[in-house]
């Protein structure tokens, strides 16, 4: 196996990725469509951007393809990785969010990305990372069983460590310190992949930006027609907040894209249309909305 990266690979797949993706979940809706902005950057790059707004059941969802390039590494990168400074940069990828109507459809996440440092007179520096997560306002035990069946499924054939590593990767990156719970029921999450040749680090990227589609599409067609009450819809707006928290304080790839001038639109992109806080609230015992609680604790779903 060659270990040299292969970018034109990895772009084509991506923008592949990205037609997929935006197909499937069109097809879910059955009423809403992406509509696309291309932009440039101009210190190098630019991107697609795609977002349905108002669907029958995508309130509103992004699914963005970016490959921005520069002559040197922003900091959110530099801080991770001191080894990177002084070297030029391209960093590729898809990444998505969707928030529906339903407070009983969970919303969703995901990204696969791949970043390359050169310095002339040194071998390249690449990576990959990437990953997908769940985040549900009423659970159902059997969506986030399927959801996590589907990644450790993906994950096998790489290595019986890698679903319980990156299963607990995600778990713990997707965790608001200041409200001591995860994000959601978590998935899968993996960064810097590059101990492998490249072509199976490719490949494992390819898997999970595929698996995403059989994760989800299956719980949006169990729930989007389940009955739901303004109540449940403030709750949905409520737990939202988290999401807006999260992204704004910890979620690296925001910084990065902020960091790097990317496209500010597409980059909040991950942002739901409506949310909501109020002080100090807490669920009462008993209720569907205290259930949410024992779901925010990391355990075995497969």
């Amino acid at each position: 196996m060659s270990t040299q990266p292969d970018i034109s690979a990895v772009k084509a797949f991506l923008l592949q990725l990205q037609d997929t993706i935006c197909a499937g979940l069109e097809q879910a809706d059955g009423v809403g469509q992406f509509e696309e902005d291309s932009w440039d950057r101009a210190e190098g790059g630019g991107g697609r951007s795609r977002v349905m707004r108002n669907g029958s059941v995508i309130e509103q969802g992004g699914v963005n393809f970016s490959h921005v390039y520069g002559t040197e590494m922003p900091a959110s990168a530099t801080a991770h990785r001191p080894e990177l400074a002084g070297r030029s940069f391209e960093a590729m990828g898809v990444s998505l969010v969707i928030h529906p109507n339903n407070p009983h459809v969970p919303t969703s996440h995901a990204n696969v990305r791949f970043f390359i440092a050169e310095k002339e007179g040194a071998d390249p520096v690449w990576w990959f990372g990437g990953g997908f997560d769940l985040t549900p306002f009423y659970p159902v035990e059997e969506d986030c069983e399927h959801w996590h069946q589907v990644a450790a499924d993906l994950c096998a054939p790489f290595g019986e460590q890698v679903y319980p590593e990156y299963k607990k990767w995600c778990d713990d990156y997707f965790y608001l310190k200041h409200r001591d719970e995860t994000r959601g029921v978590g998935g899968l999450f993996f960064d810097d992949l590059n101990q492998w040749p490249f072509e199976q680090c490719f490949a494992f990227m390819q898997a999970v930006g595929n698996g995403y589609l059989d994760g989800y599409l299956p719980i949006i067609e169990r729930r989007k027609d389940t009955p739901y009450t303004e109540q449940e819809r403030q709750f949905q707006l409520y737990r939202r907040g988290r999401y807006v928290e999260f992204n704004l304080v910890y979620d690296r790839g925001t910084l990065f894209g902020l960091q790097t001038g990317g496209r500010t639109e597409s980059i909040l992109m991950s942002m739901p249309p409506l949310a909501r806080w109020e002080y100090d609230w807490q669920p009462a015992a008993g209720t569907p909305e205290a259930k949410l609680n024992d779901f925010l604790v990391p355990r075995n779903w497969v």
